[in-house]
């Protein structure tokens, strides 16, 4: 008989690749707005797959890994990479630092493939990540997108964009343990709150509230949620991490 949590397990994983080139797609219509709303929904399928899969009586299964990682490839590797390097908005700003943002995609998206190609292989045995996950990863780069491009809470700088690409790059091969968002974790629900409040900026943004209005201060508050959700994550996270070896079960 078929076991519905693998088959629900399967179902996320396909949104979640489905959601990435829908993603790509939107960045290069000009719409990043949406294009980061789908990479954060994404990220709740990611979830939503992991949980279906514990839940499944199945042993675990090569290929759902396999097609997890090339699903997180598509949607947190090669859409966040579009994202540095496509910009179909100040594109005078952009212009100086349109190779130096081609470059740091390519970087972006290799150093994305490589962890996911480890996690793939080796590091899915371990009870923790060893640098930081892909979701986590696009999440951080929504923020420095948010801030320094358009719309630019702040300004439009592109330095700014990309010096914090570059360090999100190199975070997700550093070998530093950050843990898994699971039942229990102490991050759980403050990751939670972090996903709902990318949700409100991003939506309440597409609609381009004027300043100073109602639905343009809550964007801004729930992008500063975002920001401290997302610094917590990466600051505290590595704290929260039990690398203790667990004693072997007598055979």
């Amino acid at each position: 008989m078929t076991d519905r949590w693998r088959v629900a397990a399967n179902l996320a994983t396909l949104a979640n690749a489905l959601l990435g080139v829908g993603a790509i797609l939107y960045t290069l219509a000009g719409n990043k707005l949406w294009a980061m709303f789908l990479i954060v929904a994404a990220i709740g399928f990611d979830g939503l797959d992991g949980l279906f899969s514990r839940r499944s009586h199945a042993p675990p299964s090569p290929f759902g890994r396999y097609a997890d990682s090339v699903a997180d490839a598509v949607t947190f590797g090669l859409a966040p990479a579009v994202l540095i390097a496509v910009h179909t908005s100040d594109v005078g700003l952009w212009a100086p630092w349109a190779p130096a943002s081609l470059a740091l995609a390519g970087a972006y998206f290799a150093a994305a493939v490589g962890r996911l190609v480890y996690f793939t292989f080796r590091g899915f045995q371990r009870s923790y990540f060893l640098g930081v996950p892909t979701p986590q990863a696009a999440l951080a780069l929504v923020v420095a997108l948010l801030f320094h491009d358009t719309p630019a809470f702040q300004t439009v700088q592109p330095v700014a964009v990309l010096i914090g690409a570059s360090a999100i790059a190199v975070l997700m091969v550093v070998p530093l343990p950050y843990p898994k968002i699971r039942a229990g974790a102490p991050l759980r629900v403050p990751m939670a709150v972090t996903g709902a409040a990318a949700a409100v900026v991003l939506v309440l943004l597409q609609f381009h509230p004027g300043t100073g209005t109602p639905a343009f201060l809550l964007a801004l508050g729930a992008a500063y949620v975002l920001l401290a959700g997302v610094a917590l994550y990466y600051v505290v996270g590595p704290f929260t991490v039990d690398r203790t070896p667990k004693p072997a079960h007598p055979g």
